[in-house]
């Protein structure tokens, strides 16, 4: 027996709507249907859709215009995870929301630092993949952002190597190539001050607070597929939601 969804109506109209604006389906400037017409197609009371819209306001992601309605409000206020586009890139093939692109500025063999060596499982200094890019909507960078690979594939994936994009992304090439599937992943966030050359690729004042991450993906055995860093300007909301389930 499937499990009953036990979500209140209202939540679910605003985890669909989040989802499709965390995707990109839904871009800035985009109206968001109205209290009525929410109310008909989700079969809810219209308190119940404004109760949904209000939660979306609070979460930033929109706001109401006079004379427009609910429109989305995403281009300088959200800052995509890595999570948020494994995801997309596992639903539609595609990593990166509309109105964002990415310009790979460096696709090479590196010498890897500390950390990054600790998570690939070589030594620091050793070789290894390493591309960088920096993703963009229409006003400018949103972010910047490092892929670290083991230098083995260099030879097997040499698409790696190339500034070119990489339709549907590099986990996507790695496993038409390897075989191995990202199956799990893990992100680590703090805060932190821009450096020199982060605010130079940001656009932003250097010592400007930032948002950083780092994350790794794993194959089924665990083993590392990649491992990335990324940095966000501030003034950007990265939004989580996750069951808590009931204590037994």
């Amino acid at each position: 027996m499937a499990p009953i969804d036990r979500t209140p109506p209202y939540m679910q109209v605003v985890k669909a709507l989040r989802q499709q604006i965390l995707d990109g389906d839904l871009k800035d400037g985009d109206k968001i249907p109205s209290v009525r017409k929410l109310a008909e197609e989700w079969s809810i009371s219209q308190a119940t859709a404004m109760k949904a819209l209000a939660t979306l306001r609070g979460d930033g992601l929109v706001e109401s215009v006079v004379g427009s309605g609910t429109v989305v409000r995403t281009k300088s206020n959200v800052h995509r995870s890595a999570r948020d586009r494994f995801t997309r890139m596992l639903s539609t093939g595609r990593i990166y929301a509309p109105g964002e692109y990415a310009v790979i500025t460096a696709a090479e063999l590196a010498p890897a630092p500390a950390h990054i060596a600790d998570t690939l499982g070589i030594e620091e200094g050793e070789l290894a993949i390493r591309r960088h890019r920096i993703t963009n909507n229409e006003d400018g960078p949103v972010s910047a952002s490092t892929s670290w690979f083991h230098a083995s594939l260099a030879e097997i994936v040499p698409a790696l190597l190339s500034t070119e994009r990489i339709t549907g992304g590099t986990p996507t090439a790695i496993k038409e190539a390897t075989g191995r599937e990202a199956r799990s992943a893990e992100d680590r966030m703090t805060v932190g001050a821009a450096s020199f050359e982060q605010a130079e690729e940001l656009q932003i004042d250097a010592a400007s607070p930032v948002f950083i991450g780092r994350n790794v993906l794993r194959d089924a055995d665990g083993e590392v597929i990649e491992a990335g860093e990324y940095v966000s300007p501030p003034g950007r909301w990265t939004l989580y939601e996750y069951e808590l389930g009931e204590r037994v």
